[in-house]
């Protein structure tokens, strides 16, 4: 007679905690929960709950992943402008304050690299082009950008970063590259716009959404020049996008305020599972199968520190065996 180990050539591992790093179809049981569990992946994108902001705030920015992100920034401004949080895939706690209390800033890197630059700062007064970096505990004073503006939209990394777009005034369609101790002009976009988002690197960035009027422009950056991409399924300004220039997500946005995603393959964008709560003026941080939005404005509340995380279509995800 054969054995089950002949039929199936396996056996099912028993441990006390889920491996750490499963591949699709692994199966094991997990003696601690007495539960029977498999690694599988997503078939349609889902937003879930994350854990909340300590402090809620409007007009901020966000840098990282989903599990280890960073958000600073944002409106109020005595309360929340010079704040940092930090995000463990569970949980944000505090980090270092930034040097310069502002919003609707942008930024760009890592949880302990990043950078952040632009922004409305009422002590300067007005609208400031300081950049400051990140090392994961502290803020530093970074180069200057050329051209001091708000609501602009960021790309890159720490070292080699991408500002573009805004209102300094007027509304602007400037570019600068940043090199991790100076900004040098890059090509400029081909409409002028500000509360825009951004995604990907210095060499291979995207721009979409803004105003105005508002837009569904997407623009694509290849390090020299700006030219058209695929339009957004809805046009809108505020909102907030992770990724790459060939996988970036889309999200959220207004007025009024919306909840709708969409994913973009570099050529065109598609719709897909909206947010559980619609709002303007938010973060992201991720790719675009393991988002984060956070943060921004609801219309009621007028604010919110509530933090989403989005598995996109093919992300990993462990699944537990019930009986039926």
């Amino acid at each position: 007679m054969s054995t089950y180990n002949q039929i199936f050539g396996i056996k099912v591992t028993a441990v006390t905690s889920n491996p750490s790093d499963p591949i699709k179809g692994q199966v094991w049981f997990n003696t601690t929960d007495a539960a029977m569990r498999y690694q599988s992946v997503t078939t349609a994108g889902a937003w879930a709950a994350g854990g909340n902001l300590a402090t809620a705030r409007t007009s901020l920015a966000g840098a990282g992943t989903q599990t280890s992100a960073l958000a600073f920034g944002g409106s109020p401004v005595p309360t929340t402008g010079n704040k940092t949080e930090e995000y463990d895939g569970t949980s944000w706690t505090s980090g270092g304050n930034l040097g310069t209390a502002r919003f609707r800033l942008t930024g760009a890197g890592t949880q302990t690299s990043a950078l952040a630059f632009g922004g409305f700062a009422p002590s300067v007064p007005g609208i400031t082009a300081a950049t400051e970096e990140y090392n994961g505990t502290a803020w530093t004073s970074g180069g200057t950008m050329g051209t001091g503006r708000q609501g602009l939209a960021g790309a890159g990394t720490q070292t080699s970063a991408l500002g573009f777009g805004g209102y300094a005034p007027p509304f602007s369609a400037a570019t600068e590259e940043y090199d991790g101790t100076s900004w040098t002009s890059g090509g400029n976009l081909g409409t002028a716009r500000f509360v825009l988002a951004g995604a990907g690197t210095q060499t291979s960035a995207l721009a979409f959404g803004g105003s105005p009027p508002v837009t569904a422009a997407t623009e694509e950056y290849d390090g020299t020049s700006w030219t058209s991409g695929g339009n957004l399924g809805t046009a809108r300004q505020q909102l907030a996008g992770c990724g790459t220039q060939t996988s970036a997500l889309a999200f959220g946005g207004g007025p009024p305020e919306v909840a709708n995603t969409e994913a973009y393959n570099g050529t065109s964008w598609t719709a897909d599972t909206s947010m559980s709560t619609a709002r303007r003026e938010l973060a992201g941080a991720g790719t675009q199968t393991s988002a984060l939005a956070f943060a921004g404005e609801p219309g009621s509340p007028p604010i919110t520190a509530a933090t989403e995380e989005f598995s996109g279509a093919g992300a990993p995800v462990t699944k537990t065996v019930t009986a039926s």
